[in-house]
């Protein structure tokens, strides 16, 4: 068997595509072989057999699709090997020919069973030259094609381009490989393998062909590409497309540079840690910022909040144009519930663009696309009443001839399957219609044959009949032989009558008997040419959709804001500070039930209120404190209204957040090695525009050394202006900084202890803290009491040790220190003499008057 024709065809198939599962047609099934099959059998939980001693597996072509989802998102590539002519066909009667028609990888899937209606399914090409690197991604579904430069660090810049894409497929050149299974974010198993592509399609020449051929001479002026290496991940990608398509992918018309510049960048463990799009312990979207604030009515705009997430802008006039869209919805009420019952009538208007580029769309989705058209002209309508998104209904084309060909082409219940045919419109195509007739009404056709034929003779009782040996026939009596024509042809003879055929009967019984098959041609035909027209507007479907997407975006944010009365955030090119008045976590506030959440301030700036050491027990708020900081930050850049009571934000290059404990055992980092590894690239990374939350720095190794590193890292933090900080610590030391680093305020998280219990406020206020509570902690979480009342014990014990620091530790600020450790003593020695039960109100008012001047002084 496997010195067949067939298998000859086959092993030299697999050569080529040896990268690939075969999935190679014979009949009704693709059928795949040897080691394919060894997997494919595991994979998709099949029989596997074997016929003279081969391995194979198969599955129904029709219903190819689901088997294919599941080897995909296993990462495997599929080559599709198609028959391409029917046996005793074509130049070879006895070999059908085959051959692959398209390659299906995790980042060319088009098929909507595979792909996630909410997020874009990208593919990644990424080119180093040196420290030189540049990717290229593009979503083939909606015809995004993109180019970066890596301007910073590579393997940082390379990191940030991943985090931000999250490619489900990588490609690139060796060089690029080597550097990408060096990056750290390639760890956490969230990307995919890389894989090498050729040499020579990097090549300037061939990858020249491939961008002309793509988006026309003049791509380079056009599209302004000055750097040769984006030429070159351009190209390639390219020519890996067409490699896996076997097709021009019309939809792909447009080039568009990503500068680094245009974006907030928000590495892979502030995504994270932050939870912007999952939750950290279910990594789903439930629970993230993201599902909170998609309310988007179309899959169009679920995609576009998510790039948002992903590109969060840091120009103040983008952002304010979002937020005057945003502002405009949650003001008007009709507008606004006008919008949500229009945008949910609308389909995914661009991935159906790109099903008419890629020549797969089919007569169930041309009535999709019909039936949201029909509803633009409304939309268009509703957006011309607002002169803040009158530009949205300017932007949105109009596609009445498109909706009319549609409707007068396509059946409105046109079926899935189109083998059978069945879903051209009755009165579109009279040769169809014919066709139809025929096949339908062969009782009519009959009785108009005879008639015509019984007049021509003069044989009254001549008539016409069928059977499947004979077809169709001519039955005249023997009495009447003598007025049969000439020309007809005897057929057969029975008992008293003669049956003849006819030149024009024979045309006719092959019409009638190939009626069904040629209608199904024709609509195919038909179908080809309709798909053949639309093809024109698919630069204006795609520009509509971007269009209906940004509204649809700006609706969720306006309905999210309404409902969870999040107020509009100032914030510009004049503000330099993160001022927020009554901020809440947007999260944790819509969890809870009938509790209010406790909401507090933040004021950090360029100056005196640069870091915030925030001192408390855990459990406290801390970590929500530092968290809601960072999303109301992060929220304002998207164009988002935020959960406070006001917020004015500066515009923020970068956020960074060091939060949790975490290992990396495959790759022997411990706990603290991972923590320092994070530490070390924000250090590194960040600047004076930047967020900076750091969340119990130094605590996975002694305390001594823990103490020191988070020491020096205020220090660096401080001297090197990295920043706006939020620092916890349970290091109480570390408030000695107030005073002595500029920019360095205490904070604390108010707790009130009653009866050995502690009670969290979750109020944040001015101060340090001067214990964690540790042990009342331990008690709430359920600790034994002997370990409880033993650990009292030792901790009396140890607090008893004199620990005061040495002064020299200040270095060139030590002088600070010690004007600020006298003018501690004194504040203290004014406070021991105190007895505040003899105190009236108005001497307490002057005590504390003398105070704040000794400290203004």
């Amino acid at each position: 068997m496997s010195n067949t024709p067939m298998f000859e065809r086959y092993w030299a198939i697999k050569e080529q595509y040896n990268d690939c599962i075969i999935f190679y047609r014979l009949g009704d099934f693709y059928e795949m072989f040897y080691d394919d099959a060894k997997v494919g059998s595991k994979v998709l939980d099949l029989t596997l057999t074997a016929r003279a001693g081969v391995p194979m597996c198969g599955v129904p072509h029709h219903s190819a699709e689901n088997y294919l989802a599941k080897l995909i998102n296993a990462g495997y590539k599929v080559a599709i090997c198609e028959q391409l002519n029917l046996a005793g066909e074509g130049e070879n009667k006895k070999l059908i020919e085959r051959d692959v028609v398209r390659v299906i990888t995790p980042g060319t899937v088009t098929e909507d069973s595979i792909l996630e209606d909410s997020r874009n399914n990208y593919i990644m090409c990424v080119y180093v030259d040196g420290s030189k690197g540049y990717v290229c991604y593009s979503d083939i579904t909606t015809g995004e094609f993109k180019l970066q430069n890596i301007e910073s660090e590579l393997e940082s810049g390379l990191t940030d381009a991943l985090s931000r894409v999250m490619p489900k497929e990588i490609i690139g050149n060796k060089e690029a490989s080597e550097v990408y299974n060096t990056l750290p974010i390639t760890r956490l198993g969230t990307l995919p393998r890389f894989s090498c592509y050729y040499d020579w399609a990097f090549s300037k020449e061939r990858c020249d062909k491939n961008l002309k051929s793509q988006f026309g001479e003049n791509y380079k002026n056009i599209f302004e590409i000055s750097k040769q290496g984006l030429i070159l991940t351009a190209g390639a990608l390219i020519e890996y497309l067409n490699e896996t398509q076997k097709r021009m992918m019309k939809n792909i018309n447009k080039m568009e540079i990503v500068k680094n510049s245009e974006f907030m960048m928000i590495d892979i463990n502030t995504r994270r840690n932050l939870e912007l799009t999952e939750s950290t312990r279910e990594r789903k979207k439930y629970g993230s910022l993201l599902w909170l604030l998609d309310k988007t009515k179309t899959s169009m705009g679920a995609r576009r909040l998510r790039k948002m997430f992903d590109e969060p802008l840091i120009s103040s006039r983008l952002i304010n144009s979002r937020l005057d869209c945003v502002e405009e919805i949650y003001k008007k009420i009709i507008l606004r519930d006008k919008l949500s019952e229009i945008l949910s009538r609308i389909n995914d208007i661009e991935r159906i663009s790109g099903k008419i580029a890629y020549g797969s769309i089919n007569p169930k989705e041309l009535n999709s696309l019909k039936n949201s058209l029909k509803v633009l002209p409304e939309l268009k309508e509703s957006l011309a009443t607002s002169n803040v998104l009158i530009k949205f209904s300017q932007e949105i084309g109009d596609f009445s001839s498109v909706t009319q060909l549609i409707e007068n082409a396509i059946s409105p219940d046109a079926p899935v399957v189109l083998k059978d045919g069945g879903y051209i419109r009755e009165g579109f195509n009279s040769e169809l219609d014919q066709l139809r007739k025929m096949k339908d009404d062969s009782a009519e056709w009959k009785q108009s044959i005879e008639e015509k034929e019984r007049e021509n003779t003069g044989i009254a009782n001549l008539k016409v009949g069928y059977n499947r040996v004979f077809g169709f026939y001519i039955e005249v009596n023997k009495k009447d032989s003598n007025k049969v024509p000439i020309y007809y042809e005897r057929k057969q003879t029975i008992s008293n009558n003669e049956r003849y055929i006819t030149e024009d009967l024979k045309k006719m019984e092959e019409v009638y008997l190939n009626a069904k098959e040629n209608a199904i041609k024709l609509e195919a035909k038909i179908l080809t040419a309709i798909k053949e027209t639309l093809l024109e507007y698919v630069e204006s479907l795609q520009k509509t959709a971007k269009t209906i997407a940004e509204v649809d975006c700006m609706l969720s944010l306006a309905l999210v804001a309404i409902k969870n009365n999040f107020v509009r955030p100032q914030i510009g090119k004049n503000i330099n500070h993160i001022k927020i008045e009554a901020g809440r976590h947007p999260v944790v506030e819509s969890f809870l039930k009938g509790v209010n959440f406790i909401a507090n301030d933040t004021s950090l700036n360029d100056d005196d209120d640069r870091i915030m050491v925030i001192t408390g027990p855990n459990m406290a708020g801390k970590s929500t404190y530092m968290r809601q900081v960072a999303l109301i930050t992060f929220m304002a850049h998207i164009g988002s209204f935020v959960p406070a009571k006001s917020a004015e934000i500066c515009i923020t290059d970068r956020i960074f957040t060091r939060v949790g404990a975490s290992d990396d055992l495959a790759f022997g980092q411990s706990t603290f090695m991972v923590e320092m590894s994070e530490v070390a690239q924000i250090l590194a990374n960040a600047t004076q525009n930047s967020l900076i939350v750091l969340d119990e720095i130094g605590r996975g190794t002694s305390t001594f050394d823990g103490l020191s590193i988070a020491w020096a890292v205020i220090e660096y933090i401080s001297k090197n202006n990295l920043g706006k900080t939020l620092f916890a610590t349970h290091y109480h030391e570390l408030t000695e900084l107030e005073g002595v680093l500029k920019g360095i305020k205490n904070y604390k998280v108010a707790v009130r202890e009653y009866d050995d219990n502690v009670i969290f406020l979750h109020k944040i206020i001015r101060g340090g803290a001067n214990k964690s509570f540790g042990i009342e902690v331990a008690r709430l979480a359920g600790v034994p009491k002997e370990v409880l009342s033993r650990a009292k014990e030792i901790s009396a014990n140890l607090e008893k040790v004199n620990r005061k620091l040495d002064l020299d530790i200040f270095k060139e600020n030590k002088e600070r220190a010690e004007d600020n450790s006298k003018l501690a003593q004194s504040i203290l020695s004014i406070i021991k003499d105190i007895d505040i039960n003899k105190m009236s109100p108005l001497s307490a008012f002057d005590i504390l008057l003398d105070l704040v001047k000794k400290v203004n002084d």
